[in-house]
């Protein structure tokens, strides 16, 4: 499986923001995009797609920046991935000729295998397991 950079960005700037989030504090652009080694450029652009799909907020003026736009445990990760990446989640249009269906079908079980756990994680349990201690043996 093949992940875009705007889609990797799309969930690391997400946890970020999760792993802050308190009602209202925001993240500028700036700290967002160091403490994730983003392109500030970049990353602005995917914000915007993100805001646009009401996952997140942003807040204009000298005190300005990004916030989640609800609480962390209530967004998917299936949510970020639709509102960066639509066509990563859709099932294919049915397939032509005698093997079509056979296909088809395959392809719509692939697409479950995917779907089904991206709607099963949150920011919130992302944001958590980053910052979980790691032990090394």
């Amino acid at each position: 499986m093949r992940i875009s950079q705007k889609l990797d960005y799309a969930c690391r700037a997400s946890v970020q923001l999760a792993k802050h989030h308190n009602g209202n504090a925001v993240i500028k652009l700036e700290d967002l995009a160091q403490r994730e080694d983003i392109p500030p450029s970049f990353l602005v652009q995917i914000l915007n797609e993100l805001k646009r799909a009401g996952l997140i907020a942003s807040k204009r003026g000298k005190a300005g920046g990004y916030v989640l736009a609800r609480p962390p445990g209530s967004i998917l990760l299936s949510e970020v991935v639709a509102a960066v990446e639509p066509d990563f989640l859709r099932v294919p249009p049915p397939s032509p000729g005698e093997s079509g269906p056979a296909m088809t079908r395959i392809f719509r079980r692939l697409s479950e295998g995917v779907t089904t756990p991206l709607e099963a994680i949150t920011l919130e349990s992302i944001a958590s397991e980053a910052d979980a201690p790691m032990y090394f043996i």
